[in-house]
């Protein structure tokens, strides 16, 4: 799904800006615009992956503190570059060989999708004194190309889950089909809510901390947020398209 912003020009007639349109003096404004649209109870994630730490800073400048990253690597660089007031989200599929780079600051892990990398996590976490907060992430598209763990497998996750004292489960992160059809998303987010609500019904119902459900995106985040998002992950919307040719950290 093409990620399109839209703007009202001196006649009252929508403007469209694709995602290479948006020029970086455009970042505030986009941000203020979409905070509009963005509902007490749900936090917008910005998401920075491949965007130059300019960029990051107009965004900070204008208010912006949750910023979310896919590559290990290029996050702890921005970390170190930019105030540390940020709150850090990965939101990327986390390799085992780089939870040491972000173990350190992370604020948030959403792409909790085995034991193993869970494991991994809190055992750097320890490492670090601290005890991060992760998103169990969950495969919820018709895509197999995208990661996430099935029901069962989260019940097998949660099974050592006791054992683990630095690592805080505190909810469910899901990606929906890249598609035009809304109703096909919506029933995707809905799915991702089901299982939030079966899971807190099962295992976290006196845990006040599993409460948040990560989903929606540039393209679908409206309808997200009409189902039960507390997380939104909007990239292409506020910076612009990515530059991938920029990026040295092969996850």
């Amino acid at each position: 799904m093409s990620d399109i912003v839209f703007d009202v020009i001196n006649d009252g007639s929508l403007k469209l800006f694709y995602d290479n349109d948006i020029q970086r003096g455009m970042i505030k404004e986009n941000l203020d615009k979409i905070r509009t649209t963005i509902p007490a109870g749900t936090r917008l994630i910005a998401v920075s992956k491949t965007k130059p730490v300019e960029d990051l800073k107009e965004a900070y400048e204008a208010g912006q503190r949750l910023f979310g990253e896919n590559k290990a690597l290029e996050m702890r660089d921005k970390h170190e570059a930019l105030p540390k007031d940020i709150e850090w989200h990965f939101i990327g599929h986390l390799q085992s060989n780089k939870v040491k780079y972000i173990a350190p600051f992370v604020s948030l892990i959403h792409s909790i999708d085995s034991t193993a990398i869970l494991q991994t996590v809190n055992k750097e976490a320890g490492k670090n004194h601290r005890v991060i907060d992760c998103l169990l992430q969950f495969h919820i598209a018709s895509e197999e190309t995208k990661f996430g763990l099935n029901t069962e497998e989260a019940e097998i996750l949660l099974q050592s889950y006791a054992e683990l004292k630095h690592v805080r489960i505190v909810g469910v992160m899901g990606m929906a089909t890249n598609t035009e059809n809304s109703q096909l998303v919506r029933q995707e987010f809905r799915t991702l809510k089901e299982i939030f609500e079966n899971l807190k019904q099962r295992h976290f119902a006196d845990r006040p901390e599993f409460n948040e459900i990560s989903m929606g995106m540039s393209g679908d985040y409206a309808i997200a947020i009409e189902e039960g998002s507390t997380l939104v992950r909007v990239g292409s919307a506020i910076f612009g398209a990515r530059n991938y040719s920029q990026v040295n950290d092969i996850a």
